[in-house]
């Protein structure tokens, strides 16, 4: 087993040679200001465009585009989302990505994910008085606001959005508001979740409808434990 792990190394360190090698040759015959770099060799690698993409260094997932990088993800999307990437990336088991979903779902929908997991993370980027289309954010802003808080340019607002009637804009609580109030189980997998997953999955054979249908089996499972 030792052997064998020296004997990728060297394969890779043979790679990485060759690559920078290469490069010192073709920077010179490219156009002025333009240059190409060496940033690493990748055993395994996920792309969904060329902005987009993840891939695994020293079992650690290095991720551009994906909403695990983005601010305006819960954590349980984007936690979900770089398990399921470990999963294909590391272990290369599709089986076990599926089952971290059907996991996160169950776990989603018996309320079994801390408050924390679902904040949803959204900057100002104007004055309240400006913005036209009032999202979920700006409802959450103007309930800071009227307790007090100081709302400007810049501001990051962390909100639930939260069980009831109406809109979703209307069901933003912000964090600091929360006790008392339950998440929207649909909404979290509806709306973060299952757009998570699917950008991972779809290359996998799994659709957007079939991931909706581990949704709709767990929903189904609740009902029948209840009666």
């Amino acid at each position: 087993m030792e052997t064998e792990s020296k004997t990728q190394e060297n394969l890779e360190e043979l790679i990485s040679q060759r690559a920078r090698k290469f490069l010192n040759y073709l920077n010179p015959s490219l156009p002025e200001n333009m240059e190409l770099e060496y940033e690493g060799f990748y055993r395994r690698g996920f792309f969904v465009t060329k902005k987009r993409y993840a891939v695994i260094e020293n079992n650690k997932i290095i991720a551009k585009g994906l909403e695990l990088v983005r601010r305006d993800w819960a954590p349980i999307a984007k936690n979900t989302q770089q398990a399921i990437l470990m999963a294909l990336l590391k272990n290369g088991d599709v089986d076990e990505a599926v089952k971290i979903i059907e996991t996160t779902l169950k776990n989603i929908k018996t309320g079994k994910v801390d408050i924390n997991n679902m904040i949803i993370h959204t900057q100002i980027t104007k004055k309240l008085s400006e913005y036209k289309q009032i999202g979920p954010h700006i409802v959450a802003a103007e309930q800071l606001q009227k307790k007090g808080t100081e709302i400007r340019k810049g501001s990051i607002i962390r909100y639930i959005i939260v069980k009831g009637k109406g809109s979703i804009s209307s069901r933003a609580v912000p964090i600091e508001e929360i006790n008392g109030y339950t998440y929207d189980a649909d909404y979290y997998i509806d709306n973060q979740l299952i757009p998570a997953v699917t950008r991972i999955m779809t290359s996998f054979g799994y659709t957007k409808e079939s991931l909706t249908e581990l949704s709709e089996k767990e929903k189904q499972t609740n009902l029948d434990a209840f009666f």
